[in-house]
């Protein structure tokens, strides 16, 4: 069978066994023993639709249950394929259909505002008590920083805010865009702890409604206040732009407009970061399940693609850091913790839903572990002499803010 081909021709590391519907075992890689992954296909047409188009059917197979793992978990079997297939993630007998993929991914990623926010409201909106089930304690959803590797998620998560923080050297009384504000922990962060006056925006209703609950919580809502707003239309001047997780969502043909509305928001003397998910093997297109069931209209870009939109702006790029592995550590986290609260996930959806949700933290996770994925966090400016010349500042400013932080409050469960 072509799956059997394809399998034989990729696995040389690890050990793999795969069960067809007649219950026939299939061996690849090394041989058989105490750490090999097995799999089972239930169906006769499962073969030939993960052979015909994997980067959907491996995913949907598994939710629907037409796939199951027998041995490992289905993190364990997609380590094992993609470790295998090398940082570009060539599949054998794939060509046409990558070749269609590249043709149409500027049509996938036009987001107008109309599709923008509803596409934010299919992830972003769900049962606020899912979120609850894996995040850490101030509900941050996107990469954490681990400083060590022991850190614990919420360490890594309050150190994120506290790096960013440094980098966007905020003295009290700033005015901050927060665009993509999520929950509203950043914000949050950046008024008690920088002196900032916080200004967020979101197109999730749900994240609106707890942002602002929170900011009245904390008796914070005279300086840190989070709209309904797209970026496209928002109005004023701001010292501080900062965007985390969010740039992931504009989507290619959006740039020039995102950039140039950094330049029109930030005042002469500004400061901006962009802290999102790169590609480091160049531009590509997002994986048919990803595109489907979790992130429409969502792509991760390469640098190539970002930085020509960034240097017609008018911007100064003024600072680059890549973060390599933190997000794959930011992953395991959030999936170790899902699979720990897998019936309260399920008595929130059904079992499906958890399959699904297990599958995209798991193909997210090796992703950035074997095929090149990655963090980047741009600072930007209008005038070249904004900001210090070296880093030092950076870490002075980390040091004095871990000096002097409030301590965290626990995230408020959703009802």
């Amino acid at each position: 069978m072509l799956l059997h081909g394809i399998l034989k021709g990729i696995v040389k590391k690890g050990s793999l066994t795969v069960i067809d519907h007649r219950g026939r075992a299939h061996q690849y890689g090394a041989p058989a023993n105490e750490e090999t992954v097995v799999i089972r296909l239930h169906k006769p047409s499962t073969s030939w639709r993960l052979a015909a188009n994997p980067k959907l059917a491996v995913g949907e197979c598994y939710m629907n249950g037409d796939l199951s793992v027998e041995k490992g978990s289905i993190y364990d079997f997609l380590a094992v394929v993609v470790h295998n297939l090398g940082p570009q993630g060539t599949i054998p007998f794939q060509g046409v259909q990558r070749s269609f993929e590249k043709l149409m991914r500027l049509w996938y990623q036009f987001n107008p505002q109309s599709a923008a926010s509803r596409r934010v409201r299919h992830h972003y909106d769900l049962d606020g008590q899912l979120y609850d089930l894996f995040l850490d304690t101030d509900k941050q959803y996107s990469c954490g920083y681990f400083p060590a590797p022991d850190a614990t998620l919420e360490q890594a998560q309050l150190a994120k805010k506290r790096h960013i923080a440094a980098k966007l050297r905020i003295r009290p009384g700033m005015k901050v865009l927060d665009i993509g504000c999520g929950w509203g922990g950043l914000g949050l962060y950046l008024a008690e702890n920088c002196g900032a006056e916080v200004t967020g925006i979101t197109l999730s209703h749900e994240q609106h409604a707890i942002a602002n609950r929170r900011a009245k919580e904390r008796g914070l809502s005279d300086r840190v206040k989070f709209q309904i707003c797209d970026y496209r239309n928002m109005a004023g001047q701001f010292d501080r732009i900062v965007s985390v997780g969010m740039f992931e969502h504009v989507g290619v043909p959006h740039y020039a407009a995102y950039f140039g509305g950094i330049h029109r928001l930030l005042k002469d003397d500004g400061v901006a970061l962009v802290h999102a998910i790169g590609r480091s093997e160049g531009p590509g297109t997002t994986p048919a399940f990803i595109r489907k069931y979790i992130f429409p209209g969502g792509y991760i870009p390469a640098l190539s693609e970002v930085l020509p939109r960034i240097e017609k702006s008018g911007l100064w790029v003024t600072d680059i850091e890549i973060l390599r592995l933190h997000y794959a550590e930011t992953l395991k986290h959030w999936r170790m913790r899902f699979l720990a609260q897998w019936d309260k996930a399920k008595a929130l959806y059904d079992e499906r839903f958890c399959r699904m949700w297990e599958f995209y933290l798991a193909a997210s996770e090796v992703t950035f572990r074997y095929w090149g994925h990655m963090v980047f966090q741009v600072q930007l400016a209008k005038d070249v002499a904004t900001l210090p010349i070296t880093r030092d500042y950076m870490i002075d400013g980390e040091r004095e803010l871990a000096a002097r932080e409030k301590p965290q409050r626990p995230f408020a469960k959703s009802a």
